[in-house]
């Protein structure tokens, strides 16, 4: 096997934490999720260790039965644009929709926070699974999971085209004649499409990167279509090494099938390491976590994925009960996941609601199990890299203080940045833009 790249890695910054009731452990500051310094010190800690990128999740609906984390917290460009000032290397991904937003403002938003941060931007791309998004956005109804992909696809092709608005020498700002920039290097996009009509130009350049870098966090069939054709990243997530070397192989053929090179896209599974100075430490620390969350609880979580499934109705311990449809029209590939888990473990109700709820997953143990299982994953095209959650604060302190010095010892991970940019960090190239190519071809 030709030696790959070196391995990637983000940190998930998210408040209180994915766990439902990781806010009640002793270590997680009750307010976190709106608290700058938390973020601040988690984002400089993941520095620290040279990761490549913060990101930061979203959603556009919450109910009484939403974990806390998503009641209370920090809407993302606001957040990163703070983190932009507080740090100097390390990438900043925010989510943002595109079934709920215009192509104009995000462009505009993400291309702001490209220049505030000296090339640092990524957005994720998402098209909002929960029905109740529509809610809060004046809609009838929520548009179709086929629908939203469709939406998404249009959106982001408008939004790069917006990023191309200007050539990168068009703002002359010579002093002496009175030039600010060369007209003709100012291109509206003219765009009418089915969902977007959007004249242009976008009023921001571009940025020494060229472009913010697209991430895509959706596994359904067509959340991989938009991600082999468009993205430049996908942030994934997956229970086993093969489920995730089959998803990476399937996400790098497509793209090789759409003209693109595998190297165009950079494929980085979401993992939350517990991590002990022996298994029993580890084991402990998540036993601990787990705990924490009722069988109650847990049900109300499980209906999240399923478009708030009232699962209380069901026996805790029957088999998990056939649903048909349902939740087909929210989290699809997590749904479909959890049915067949399900099925093919021959899984109680109970089992599933609490796995997912407080899922433990492989990497929970000490740093070398930790570093070997990173390595075996990365080496076997599983991963490029990994998304890393902290299920409480210390988790991220004991990753970059315990497994990055092994993988920077093996080789594997940086021990220094080797550039300013987040294209630069994930070897992704700067994206030619469009109308300089155009301009070039015509007058050649």
């Amino acid at each position: 096997m030709s030696k790959r790249k070196s391995i990637k890695l983000g940190a998930l910054i998210h408040g209180v934490g994915g766990n439902a009731a990781a806010w009640r452990h002793p270590e997680v500051p009750a307010d976190a999720s709106v608290s700058f310094p938390f973020y601040k010190e988690q984002a400089l800690t993941a520095e620290a260790g040279k990761f490549d990128l913060v990101f930061i999740a979203d959603g556009l609906y919450i109910n009484e039965k939403s974990i806390p984390h998503f009641l209370n917290r920090f809407e993302p460009l606001t957040i990163l644009s703070a983190l932009a000032s507080a740090t100097s290397k390390i990438g900043l991904v925010g989510t943002l929709s595109s079934s709920y937003s215009e192509p104009f403002t995000v462009a505009r938003q993400f291309a702001s926070l490209d220049h505030i941060s000296g090339g640092r931007a990524g957005w994720n791309i998402v098209t909002s699974p929960l029905e109740g998004s529509a809610k809060n956005y004046g809609k009838d109804e929520h548009p179709s999971h086929g629908e939203r992909y469709q939406i998404a696809e249009e959106h982001l092709d408008v939004v790069r085209g917006l990023w191309d608005s200007w050539e990168d020498d068009a703002f002359v700002r010579d002093k002496e004649t009175g030039v600010f920039f060369d007209p003709e290097k100012m291109h509206r996009l003219n765009h009418q499409g089915r969902y977007f009509r959007v004249e242009g130009p976008l009023n921001i350049a571009r940025s020494r990167q060229g472009q913010p870098v697209v991430f895509q966090a959706g596994s359904s069939e067509s959340g991989i279509n938009l991600a082999a054709q468009s993205a430049d990243a996908v942030f994934s997530g997956h229970e086993s090494m093969e489920e995730a070397k089959s998803f990476y192989k399937e996400v790098k053929t497509r793209a090789a099938a759409a003209g693109r090179s595998k190297d165009d896209i950079v494929i980085l599974p979401g993992i939350g390491p517990i991590i002990g100075r022996t298994q029993e430490e580890a084991d402990r620390k998540f036993d601990e976590l787990a705990g924490l969350v009722s069988i109650e609880l847990a049900l109300q979580v499980l209906g999240r994925f399923f478009d708030h499934h009232d699962f209380s109705r069901y026996p805790l311990d029957d088999p998990f009960p056939e649903l048909g449809d349902i939740g087909s029209n929210s989290f699809r590939s997590s749904t479909d996941r959890i049915k067949r888990t399900a099925r093919e473990q021959s899984l109680t109700l109970r089992q599933v609601a609490l796995k997912a709820a407080a899922p433990k997953g492989q990497f929970v143990g000490t740093p070398d199990t930790i570093a070997d299982l990173i390595q075996q994953w990365h080496e076997e095209e599983a991963a490029d890299g990994f998304i890393v959650s902290s299920p409480f604060p210390s988790s991220l302190r004991d990753f970059v203080e315990l497994v990055v010095p092994i993988l920077q010892e093996r080789g594997l991970y940086r021990t220094e940045y080797e550039a300013e940019t987040l294209r630069e960090h994930l070897g992704l190239q700067i994206p030619v833009n469009r109308n300089t190519s155009a301009s070039v071809k015509l007058h050649s």
